[in-house]
């Protein structure tokens, strides 16, 4: 493991890394190579699964992720470590997606694929730009670490069913984000900077929205955007410009995690 890390900094993508289009923009691809170079460590923090944002991972050399909400975790181009969910209890979650006439999407950092098709999933993954696999035994094939149950008000018929055994948290208005119980963005961010043996280096994050909150918990400072949630605001150490017009720079250069403006 690296010693001479100085600091560690966690972006969110939606809304903070990312700008409207979901690009990152030059100068904040310019200030991450800048940060790299003064021996600080970039992770991205997302709800998404590595194999989504491998073309962010090129484009800025950032090589470090906690990815599918803390299920899959990655440093320096490594897998650190993958919260994979037991076979019995992807059966049983399977069986019972079915009973309901639910859609289930199995991920790993690899790939995904789906039970079946609905209008929901198809539109769902075209927002997405992924192309759809169906394969309703994938999870006897490989590690599943990460899932998604297509529906649009079940939140407490599945969470009763799984309590104690997987976490099910709202992704959007027709699918479940589905981890480990007890496994999150916070979970997994702490593990990483434990295995890396990073814990008693400054951390940093920034963030935008409400599923940020378990991530600036963690961190030494946390840095919201402008465009960012007014509850994210109370709670924020600095608050930047918008992720349009070069927060994460201005973010960056107020820690001096990077050069000042010349």
């Amino acid at each position: 493991m690296s010693n001479d890390t100085k600091a560690v900094v966690f972006f969110d993508l939606d809304g903070t890394l990312f700008d409207d289009d979901k690009h990152v923009l030059p100068e904040s691809v310019a200030a991450i190579k800048e940060m790299q170079q003064n021996h600080i460590l970039p992770v991205i923090a997302t709800g998404r699964n590595v194999f989504e944002i491998q073309y962010v991972l090129d484009e800025t050399g950032i090589d470090s992720v906690v990815s599918a909400n803390g299920s899959y975790v990655q440093y320096q181009g490594e897998e650190l470590f993958q919260e994979a969910i037991d076979t019995a209890v992807l059966e049983a979650f399977t069986a019972f997606a079915n009973e309901q006439g639910d859609p289930v999407a199995y991920y790993n950092n690899r790939g995904f694929a789906l039970t079946e098709s609905s209008a929901d999933v198809v539109n769902n993954y075209q927002t997405l730009r992924l192309d759809v696999t169906i394969d309703p035994e994938r999870y006897l094939k490989e590690p599943i670490n990460f899932m998604n149950v297509f529906n649009r008000d079940k939140e407490a018929l599945y969470n009763e069913r799984f309590a104690g055994e997987l976490t099910l948290v709202r992704n959007n208005r027709v699918c479940l984000d589905i981890m480990k119980s007890g496994v999150t963005k916070r979970s997994g961010l702490e593990r990483l900077l434990k295995e890396a043996r990073l814990q008693d280096v400054p951390t940093y994050a920034f963030g935008d929205q409400l599923n940020d909150l378990e991530m600036f918990a963690s961190v030494d400072n946390a840095i919201v955007m402008g465009n960012g949630n007014p509850k994210d605001k109370e709670v924020a150490d600095f608050i930047t410009t918008s992720n349009t017009t070069d927060g994460i720079v201005n973010g960056l250069r107020h820690y001096h995690l990077i050069a000042s403006k010349r």
